[in-house]
């Protein structure tokens, strides 16, 4: 009985040592397959680093300014009583915004205009006088004076209506309304936003070393994150005398036509001042480019190693300059006519075998335009 049992034990043992060896077979050769099998191809768009000449430009940040901003106040208070306006509105300088309540000024006016008028009968009077010797000089200066106290008492009130009729003080475009009918406006409460939209200014400072190059009338370019894709072009205007002591730097201005208003101030922007010099660069698209902490890598494109003489991809690091549209320069890292991918390239790894088609890539440009869809 104890000899079957152990016969049956070893049995037991001998198919289960069969059967690992088996397996462990079978595991080996799907891992000797996995490591000599050669992944496909993958289909990338290419693109040849050529050379270029780019006018020299100096780029800074910088916001958009008007130039005339002013948020309209009332110098004296008083009661709305109308009002002329409608937010968002443009206007022309002198038209009506706000009139507060005169009447009390009214009133008082007409006192003193009829003050003036008594006093100018009794100048009339007394000069006449004066000529016959029946009067002093002196009491014909008295009268004369207080003609004159009339005139200027009334011309104060009139100052204070035209205060409490409050008119833009220039041609601009309105913002939203800050006051409404019938409410009592303290003096120096803001009224309403005026901005004069057309042109507008491009303010923006260079460190001191870049004074030599810098001269009015150089064209500016300027782009912000409200137009993606869309330039405004100008002209610097205004080199500031000074710099500031604190950062060495110089503070300048450019202004920009802004026809259609679409720059407002306060904008952030990124400007470019286009320096008449030329400088010589390497370009690939920015497509080509993979960004990481560590650097910019491109995967260089040329013929593999293998019998089959396929292409493969090779990751070199680069050194990136500036950029232009969809392209960048290269400072480092390229040379002249070797190609690049410039899509399908996150699916990469170096030494990958790849299929060139080019049909994938997308038209590039140093001015690019979004489209209207």
């Amino acid at each position: 009985m104890k000899l079957k049992v152990v016969l049956a034990l070893a049995l037991v043992v001998v198919v289960f040592g069969v059967l690992a060896a088996v397996k462990a077979l079978q595991i080996k050769a799907m891992i000797n397959a996995a490591a000599t099998m050669v992944p496909p191809p993958e289909t990338v768009a290419t693109a040849v680093a050529q050379n270029d000449t780019w006018p020299d430009e100096l780029s800074a940040i910088g916001s958009i300014g008007a130039v005339q901003g002013v948020t309209v106040t009332t110098e004296v208070g008083g009661m709305i009583k109308e009002i002329a306006f409608e937010s968002g509105r443009t206007v022309a300088a002198g038209d009506l915004l706000v009139k507060l309540d005169t009447t009390s000024e009214e009133a008082q006016l007409r006192a003193l205009e009829s003050q003036v008028d008594l006093a100018t009968i009794n100048v009339e009077r007394s000069r006449k006088l004066r000529e016959n010797n029946t009067i002093s000089q002196s009491e014909l200066d008295t009268v004369e004076a207080a003609l004159k106290q009339n005139q200027a008492n009334a011309d104060n009130i009139r100052a204070v209506i035209a205060k409490k009729t409050i008119r833009a003080p220039f041609a601009g475009r309105l913002g939203i309304r800050q006051v409404n009918l019938g409410q009592f406006l303290d003096n120096g409460k803001p009224i309403v936003s005026l901005q004069s939209l057309v042109p507008v200014y491009a303010n923006f400072s260079l460190p001191q070393q870049n004074l030599a190059a810098l001269k009015t009338g150089l064209p500016v370019h300027v782009t912000t994150d409200a137009y993606p894709g869309r330039e405004f072009t100008g002209t610097l205007t205004t080199i500031n005398p000074d710099l500031d002591e604190a950062t060495r730097s110089l503070t300048l201005q450019a202004t920009l036509d802004n026809a259609d208003e679409a720059l407002r101030p306060g904008m952030f922007a990124r400007v470019k001042v286009v320096l008449p010099s030329t400088e010589d660069v390497l370009v690939i698209p920015l497509t080509a480019v993979l960004s990481a902490p560590f650097g910019d890598t491109v995967y260089v494109v040329e013929p593999g190693t293998n019998a089959d003489g396929g292409l493969v991809v090779r990751s070199q690091l680069i050194r990136s300059g500036a950029t232009r549209g969809d392209y960048v320069a290269v400072a480092a890292g390229l040379k002249k006519g070797e190609k690049v991918v410039s899509a399908g390239l996150f699916r990469l790894r170096n030494g990958q075998s790849v299929v060139e088609d080019n049909t994938l890539n997308t038209k590039a440009s140093q001015t690019p335009k979004p489209s209207n869809g």
